[in-house]
């Protein structure tokens, strides 16, 4: 299972009045690291959606343990927890750098679709190898 991580610092802006996270920033977290996990499979979203296809979001789930806040240095993990059929799931965890304990952890679920038709098509044959490990 590949698994990527990458690093956030917490800007002002997406925090509240309170000083900690929004909780809809979450899922933008979540987004950054599905695309430093596509682009560290080879194969970035920019390059899908020129071969015709695209992966909407079709559900998206977080589970609030704890807060972040400003100028928090965050470790946002993202790997491929399930894929079947049109259907594949990226789980996310986040965590403050250096710190055990899990802050926001859940996942998204995203249907393979043709941008032409706008209709669930199965997943390219480079995309299957890719998480294959071929």
């Amino acid at each position: 299972m590949k698994k990527v991580t990458i690093e956030y610092r917490v800007p002002y802006a997406d925090t509240d009045q309170m000083g900690v996270v929004y909780y809809g920033n979450y899922l933008t977290l979540f987004e950054r690291a599905r695309n430093e996990l596509m682009r560290a499979f080879g194969y970035t979203y920019k390059e899908c959606e020129a071969e015709g296809w695209g992966l909407p979001v079709t559900h998206a789930e977080c589970n609030y343990r704890g807060s972040a806040h400003y100028d928090d240095l965050l470790e946002i993990s993202a790997w491929v927890q399930a894929q079947k059929g049109v259907r594949i799931e990226i789980a996310c965890e986040i965590r403050r750098k250096g710190e055990d304990a899990v802050l926001v952890n859940g996942f998204t679920r995203h249907a393979f679709i043709d941008l032409k038709t706008f209709r669930p098509c199965p997943p390219p044959g480079r995309f299957v190898a890719m998480l294959q490990g071929e």
